[in-house]
């Protein structure tokens, strides 16, 4: 009786373990688990049947058994001893969020935000143990005695697929100056930007003058807007009169990490006219799309930021602007224009250029420019939204935080389009559609944006669910929502 109890208190120990362990303990666990139910379905029904005759096997099985919990005990403390001299903060498995750790390998060859950032052998021969211990319980259950509850690993936990940054989708706002977005209160930035709807910020990270800055905001923002699932992209305005030191000071901005693990989730250059003192020509445009490319790697998500295409800048080089870059925020202000004729004609004159866009709209008083006075009313707002999703955008932003007042705030809560539901897709319109698109696309799922919800669509999304560890059905379902929108730190080249 004692020994039967014994067993139990070891059994639940065991299962309790394999789910509550931290990441690297859990495997010691869950073998233990696989071996248990072999012994229990395969092993022990042949034991009693011949251990009248065959005594010294039974002894020699169940020795074999009690080794192994040994042997447990022993690699827990092993692993234990070597994460207490070997594992730092920004490298250990919390489990509490994707960005706490560096990104490792996952199912199929996909990076995913769980562990170092390459797979060491040993991780690889253990994950192989673990695939082959879950064949077990199917085959061993013919042979389990009636009665004899079932155990097996524990349900494998969904996971972030890290092959590529995230491109935004959705709404967001613009920060300039930290200290005029509600006082530079992060967790009052984030309320807020939950409360209308936004998925992503923009925050300026540096100048000319003063290089990068923003760290310490950085430090307090990264971490409360992640835990809400709203990206946040690093943006700096380019002078390009030195390209390198354009390029280090962008570098700084993506290279930060905060205290916690966290980096920014993408880098959009703001390349503005000559008349703003910008030294911008072909060669200087090109060069620095081109290094800062070549610095951050393929999979690292950069946004151009421009003016919105007009007759009076046909010698804006956007060609060579955006050539190294993967979307385009046109700067669409409409001032005293109508905002539709200009949305329309900003997406019409980019397309060509193959890249998503994700215009930047005006939502601050233009009247210094010649608009006319005050932010422009809640009906522009939203005809400037409805057009944009009418003619492609995969997103939209607003220029900008400190600027918006509360008509605009609402007009942006309130627009239904670029939300991203959940449900069926049938139900989904173009440009959600596009919405999701985009965004797989950009994580390394290519779905194909054309705002139609078709096959290529559909085996992005069930080859993402894959990767993620999700039930593939095809479906944006909550689960699959929730982490498609989970920011990660992108993979970032050296």
């Amino acid at each position: 009786m004692t020994t039967r109890h014994n067993s139990d208190g070891w059994a639940r120990w065991v299962e309790r373990m394999a789910v509550r362990a931290p990441g690297p303990l859990r495997i010691f666990f869950q073998a233990q688990i696989g071996f248990d139910i072999w012994m229990a379905g395969v092993v022990r029904p042949r034991v009693r049947l011949i251990g009248a005759s065959r005594p010294t096997a039974a002894e020699q099985l169940l020795a074999a058994q009690r080794l192994l919990r040994v042997c447990l005990v022993v690699g827990v403390l092993g692993v234990v001893a070597g994460a207490r001299f070997h594992l730092t903060p920004a490298t250990a498995v919390t489990g509490e969020s994707a960005q706490k750790a560096p990104l490792g390998a996952g199912p199929g060859g996909d990076l995913l935000a769980t562990g170092s950032q390459e797979p060491t052998k040993s991780q690889a021969d253990a994950g192989a143990v673990i695939a082959a211990l879950a064949q077990v319980p199917a085959a061993a259950s013919a042979g389990r005695p009636a009665g004899e509850p079932a155990r097996g690993p524990a349900p494998v936990q969904p996971t972030i697929p890290a092959r590529r940054g995230a491109l935004p989708v959705g709404k967001g706002m613009w920060i300039w100056l930290a200290d005029k977005a509600e006082g530079g209160n992060a967790a009052a930035i984030v309320k807020r930007a939950k409360d209308v709807g936004l998925t992503h910020l923009y925050v300026r990270t540096g100048s000319l003058k003063e290089g990068f800055y923003a760290a310490d905001f950085l430090d307090r923002l990264l971490p409360v807007a992640h835990a809400a699932n709203i990206r946040v992209y690093a943006w700096d305005f380019p002078y390009l009169k030195n390209v390198d030191n354009d390029v280090n000071r962008a570098l700084a901005a993506i290279r930060h990490l905060t205290p916690d693990g966290h980096r920014v989730d993408g880098y959009s250059a703001d390349i503005e006219l000559p008349s703003m003192g910008v030294n911008l020509t072909p060669a200087t445009a090109g060069h620095f799309g081109r290094a800062l490319r070549d610095a951050v790697g393929p999979d690292y998500p950069l946004i151009a930021t421009v003016p919105r295409p007009s007759p009076q800048l046909r010698g804006y080089p956007y060609a060579e602007v955006v050539a190294s870059f993967d979307a385009i925020a046109p700067m669409v202000y409409w001032l005293h224009r109508d905002p539709v004729d200009d949305m329309a004609g900003a997406i019409r004159d980019l397309s060509r250029f193959g890249k998503p866009i994700i215009p930047a709209g005006q939502a601050y008083d233009g009247s210094a420019e010649g608009g006319p006075p005050g932010v422009p009313p809640r009906p522009q707002l939203i005809r400037f939204m409805q057009t944009g999703d009418r003619f492609g955008a995969s997103g939209v932003s607003w220029w900008s935080w400190q600027h918006a007042n509360q008509e605009a705030w609402d007009a942006v809560r309130d627009a239904a389009e670029f939300r991203l539901p959940v449900g069926d897709p049938a139900a989904f319109t173009a440009g959600q559609v596009r919405a999701y698109q985009t965004l797989l696309t950009s994580l390394g799922f290519p779905a194909g944006v054309d705002g139609t919800w078709g096959p290529a669509t559909d085996a992005a999304v069930r080859s993402y669910q894959e990767a993620a560890r999700l039930p593939v059905t095809g479906v944006i379902d909550q689960a699959t929502r929730d982490i498609l929108l989970t920011p990660f730190a992108p993979p970032l080249k050296g």
